[in-house]
């Protein structure tokens, strides 16, 4: 099992993972074009996708779903409340799968297992992705850690995990103090720290890969986010990856 970052912040999100023959995007942040233009930089087409997984309706991880899908006869995955309220047009879709947050399903050589997450969306989930060998955990917008999301990120091989923000740039920054709640708040975005103290809390003794990701433009740096899981890891800071907004990540293999 492999798996790439199309760019990954508040001006887009999209994520590959693939064991196979079956290559899935999770979430599409970006316009057509553009999502095509970063899928030839990792040596796909969106021919080569068997659907697109959808986490939350928000735009930066929604903004070219129902368009790529409608051009590109792609099958989606969504939550209910993620259906009613993802923006474009659902109608016509190949295929549209609403999915229960706590059922796993399968999708060819993968298999899905979600979960719930507290975030300001109407029914967002996040995922573990399982080739029967491997797990690889993705969790990049919720405001806080519960027992649930430890216990489905607990064992995996290889972790995508939000680290937003630093909360004293936050809160000494320029956003009003209204965004700063938001941000901050149980139905946000982890902080650094927050972030270091849900991996300090899981079993991260198969942890070959960790990439921090949605790292805020203004109220983080990648030498912060780093540094604070590379405590909660008890590792160099150069080890733990970057999911960069322009460049996502090349792929990365899980053995």
């Amino acid at each position: 099992m492999r798996f790439a970052c199309l760019g990954s912040g508040s001006r887009g999100n999209a994520l590959i993972v693939a064991r196979g023959r079956t290559r899935l995007m999770l979430d599409c942040g970006y316009p057509v074009r553009e999502t095509e233009r970063r899928l030839a930089r990792l040596g796909l087409a969106p021919a080569d996708l068997a659907g697109i997984l959808v986490t939350h309706e928000h735009s930066d991880h929604t903004a070219g779903v129902c368009k790529l899908a409608h051009k590109h006869g792609l099958p989606l995955w969504l939550t209910h409340g993620t259906l009613k309220g993802i923006p474009g047009d659902v109608s016509g879709l190949p295929q549209l799968n609403v999915i229960d947050s706590h059922s796993p399903f399968g999708i060819g050589e993968l298999q899905l297992l979600p979960f719930p997450v507290p975030h300001d969306a109407r029914e967002p989930a996040h995922f573990v992705f399982s080739d029967g060998a491997h797990r690889l955990g993705v969790l990049t917008d919720t405001g806080a850690s519960t027992s649930h999301i430890e216990a489905m990120l607990s064992g995996c091989d290889a972790l995508v995990l939000e680290c937003n923000h630093d909360l004293d740039l936050l809160m000494n920054g320029d956003y009003p103090q209204a965004l700063k709640a938001r941000v901050a708040g149980p139905y946000g975005h982890l902080d650094n720290d927050s972030s270091a103290g849900l991996l300090a809390a899981i079993d991260r003794s198969r942890l070959q890969h960790l990439v921090a990701a949605h790292l805020s433009q203004h109220n983080n740096t990648p030498e912060l986010a780093c540094a604070a899981l590379a405590r909660a890891m008890g590792c160099a800071p150069a080890w733990i990856g970057v999911a960069d907004q322009d460049e996502g990540f090349a792929w990365r293999e899980i053995v």
